[in-house]
């Protein structure tokens, strides 16, 4: 674990008085996208209601499973056999997040995983706020190629040093958050702020013990019994509406650069029930691209048939309540 102190620089001579008086900016790395999925690390940088940071955190915490993408977070079992549980530092996390929003990038899959373990150690996220710096950058019209945190970080000149490091990405977010937010401030820009809704109770699937890895590391094909996934086992509802819940059985496709792993948010489609689409079609009920205004063979579909599009960040919040599909006769 780690901290630090730094000194407050000056801030804007215009700050409106809505805005909130401290920030937890968060980061989490995980066995994957799932339900039933793990924190592995987590940080958090402190910031003042003018974006400067006060201190730092980090940890790394023992998911009692496998650790899941090695070769995306460099997290093996022998390092996080000796890791604290997470019910182990479910206190000095709260302590961190206590009366703050917190911010993240793609903040509801943070904000998820987040509740999900407090719910397993049976407590409550102290946290009654979040920020997404993906709807931020939107808020302000930011010209991002993508969505990612690297190109946000690019934007601002900020040097990432270890992607994938939760503390690294934590302290990136943060010095790309800080002139985000005195933008935001100078122009007063209504911030993107959502409820954060704890969960009250926790039922996991079985998942993979952690333990020894065979021939010194995980590789993709190992984590994954395989690429082609199963058919969706739900008919068809039809075309997501504006305003409307998921349904199970939906067609949903993907286009372009999305700041979660592609494959792991499609296994999170598949494991809410949707239908994932290698291609458009008349049939497809939505298409989740960062890039609307993109001219690839998808988006251009999506228009000639028109199928609904929306970002990552807004499907990731729809992920949450997918409705069930209907028993069938």
């Amino acid at each position: 674990m780690l901290e630090d102190r730094t000194t407050a620089a000056s801030s804007p001579t215009r700050w409106p008085a809505a805005y909130p008086k401290g920030y937890a900016v968060v980061d989490v790395e995980t066995t994957g996208l799932a339900r039933d999925d793990r924190i592995i690390s987590a940080a958090v940088y402190r910031l003042d209601a003018h974006g400067e940071v006060e201190d730092h955190w980090y940890t790394l915490v023992n998911p009692e499973r496998d650790p899941g993408p090695v070769w995306i977070h460099g997290l093996t079992s022998e390092v996080l056999t000796e890791a604290p549980l997470f019910a182990d530092i479910a206190e000095e996390f709260g302590d961190r997040l206590a009366d703050r929003v917190l911010v993240a990038h793609n903040a509801v899959f943070d904000w998820q995983m987040i509740a999900r373990e407090y719910a397993r150690a049976k407590r409550e996220a102290p946290v009654r706020q979040r920020l997404c710096t993906i709807a931020l950058s939107k808020e302000l019209g930011l010209p991002l190629p993508n969505h990612k945190l690297e190109s946000l970080a690019a934007h601002f000149g900020v040097v990432q040093r270890q992607a994938h490091h939760a503390l690294d990405d934590a302290r990136v977010l943060a010095e790309a958050f800080r002139p985000s937010l005195r933008a935001a401030a100078q122009g007063d820009v209504r911030l993107p702020l959502l409820e954060c809704r704890p969960l009250t109770e926790w039922n996991d699937t079985p998942a993979p013990r952690i333990g020894r890895q065979a021939g010194g590391g995980y590789r993709p094909s190992s984590w994954r019994p395989a690429r082609r996934r199963p058919a969706c086992p739900y008919p068809n509802p039809g075309r997501w509406e504006v305003g409307g819940r998921l349904k199970q059985g939906m067609r949903v496709a993907f286009s372009g650069d999305t700041s979660v792993d592609r494959e792991l948010l499609e296994d999170r489609a598949t494991e809410a029930g949707l239908h994932v689409a290698t291609s458009l079609s008349r049939v497809t009920s939505l298409l989740v691209t960062n890039d609307p205004d993109s001219g690839t063979s998808k988006v251009v579909k999506a228009r000639q048939y028109g199928t609904p599009v929306i970002d990552e960040a807004a499907f990731g919040h729809l992920l949450r309540d997918v409705e069930p599909a209907p028993p069938q006769q």
